[in-house]
């Protein structure tokens, strides 16, 4: 088995499949294996005992003979004169049987010697058997003496001998190849186990090198390019699949950043060219009341009015500072220092800003839902300098003796500032990002209140809407998620 890297996951997968059945045919042969000795063992070890026990059979049965034909001959037994031909036949037929359990030219051999013992044994008998003359008393005295059958069969017993020899023989070596897979079996027996932790291992190792591994990194990567990293390359390593997979999203990154670059510069140029006509406005109409106050100036001899030409000049140039202020901290980028506040503090602190204001036009201010507690995400500052803005609108737009209703009001998601004036209602729409508010009521005014509410509440998150309620005045309407 190669142990080469494979180049795809289906060859991946492939070798994983290839190496669990290796291990299944692995842990198969050798269960056969060790089947096949063990029922080749234990057949040979009946073959050859079944043959000893055909041969203590064949010498049982010739010894009964013998002694058969001795009692047929000297005794005139009529049941030995039967029995005698009994025996020649059964003794044939384990000779036959011994022929067909043998499995090698050493013992057929062997028994062939053994069989033809008998039978020279069997014909010195029939001779006996069928000698009229050896009924005399002489002849039954040497067929008695117990050194006859000895001196008969002594031939069949050395072939005997010898055939058992054979068999213990061949007996000692099957015991010997039994003793031996014994002994090796303890390092045998563990093999298909050992082959199965290195299958295992291997192929743990090389799924976790090339695919799991790669597609963690191609995770990691793609949390890392969502949350706006384009510039994060990921790793392109493993198998073919995961490492395409890898470079099609380090390619679709690089294209996300380059498309973000043009946006970005296309946003940049737009806002810019939106900019500059109210840069150009707002800086050239008071240059140019500046200017012509300053060419009275020039004429003019009442001191009187070069106090006053000199005041206005001066407010001008404030009002133009202001202004060039106000647009600064409105293109300057906010980086929110968020805690958790109460929603009640904020609003608190906003007005209690303007209390002076609120006292000098006589303004009552109406509060409901304030016995709310909610926890707001946010950065307190920057949220109290927009609700001082948008309060502070509500205050020059009211009338003097004028009422100003601020509402909290709680839904399952959202927290919402209601803050209602008595005024005209704005002349304009107000909407996120536009400079050009129209025309103001208030003598110092930038213009830059909202914008800049509207820039803070989208940092955080939140909504800005306005509403013109007739007869009634404006509706400011901030929305704060509820985080959960």
């Amino acid at each position: 088995m190669s142990l080469r890297r494979p180049k795809s996951l289906k060859n991946l997968i492939f070798r994983h499949e290839i190496a669990i059945l290796f291990l299944v045919a692995v842990t198969g042969l050798l269960g056969g294996l060790s089947a096949y000795f063990w029922q080749q063992n234990s057949s040979e070890s009946v073959r050859i005992n079944s043959m000893f026990y055909l041969t203590e059979q064949i010498r049982g049965e010739l010894y009964a003979q013998i002694q058969e034909m001795i009692r047929a001959r000297v005794l005139e037994d009529e049941r030995a004169l039967e029995a005698y031909p009994e025996y020649s036949r059964s003794i044939s037929e384990r000779f036959n049987e011994l022929r067909r359990r043998s499995r090698s030219r050493e013992e057929d051999i062997s028994i062939q010697e053994l069989n033809l013992s008998y039978r020279e044994i069997q014909g010195d008998m029939n001779n006996i058997f069928n000698d009229p003359y050896a009924a005399n008393r002489f002849a039954r005295i040497q067929i008695l003496n117990p050194t006859f059958a000895q001196q008969m069969v002594g031939k069949f017993e050395s072939r005997y001998f010898s055939f058992k020899q054979i068999l213990s023989e061949q007996h000692k070596k099957l015991d010997e190849t039994l003793a031996m897979w014994t002994r090796f079996a303890p390092f045998v027996i563990p093999i298909p186990l050992i082959i199965a932790f290195i299958i295992v291992f291997y192929t743990r190792h090389i799924m976790r090198t090339e695919f799991i591994k790669p597609l963690a990194k191609i995770v990691k990567g793609a949390a890392e390019i969502s949350h706006g990293k384009l510039d994060y390359h990921i790793e392109e390593t493993g198998v073919e699949e995961v490492s395409e997979l890898a470079n099609g999203i380090n390619i679709m990154a690089k294209e996300l950043a380059e498309s973000r670059d043009a946006m970005v510069e296309n946003e940049r140029q737009a806002a810019l060219g939106s900019l500059v006509p109210v840069v150009a406005h707002n800086i050239r109409n008071p240059l140019a009341s500046i200017r012509a106050t300053a060419q009275l100036l020039e004429h003019t001899e009442n001191q009187e009015e070069i106090r006053e030409s000199s005041h206005t000049i001066m407010e001008t140039t404030d009002r133009l500072g202001r202004w060039v202020s106000s647009l600064v901290s409105y293109l300057h980028p906010l980086k929110p220092n968020l805690r958790n506040v109460d929603a009640i503090t904020l609003i608190d602190a906003a007005h209690g800003l303007l209390n002076s204001k609120i006292a000098e036009k006589n303004i009552k201010i109406i509060k409901e839902g304030w016995e709310l507690s909610q926890e707001l995400n946010v950065d307190p500052d920057l949220m109290e300098q927009a609700l001082y803005s948008l309060l502070a609108n509500a205050v020059d737009a009211s009338p003097k003796s004028g009422t100003i209703k601020i509402s909290l009001i709680k839904t399952n998601d959202y927290i919402e500032y209601r803050i209602l004036d008595s005024g005209p209602g704005l002349p304009f729409e107000p909407t996120p990002g536009k400079l050009e508010p129209g025309p103001s009521t208030k003598k110092f005014g930038t213009g830059l209140g909202i914008p800049i509410a509207f820039k803070i509440c989208q940092k955080h998150g939140w909504n800005l809407n306005f509403n013109v309620i007739d007869g009634q005045g404006t509706e400011t309407i901030v929305s704060a998620p509820i985080e959960k």
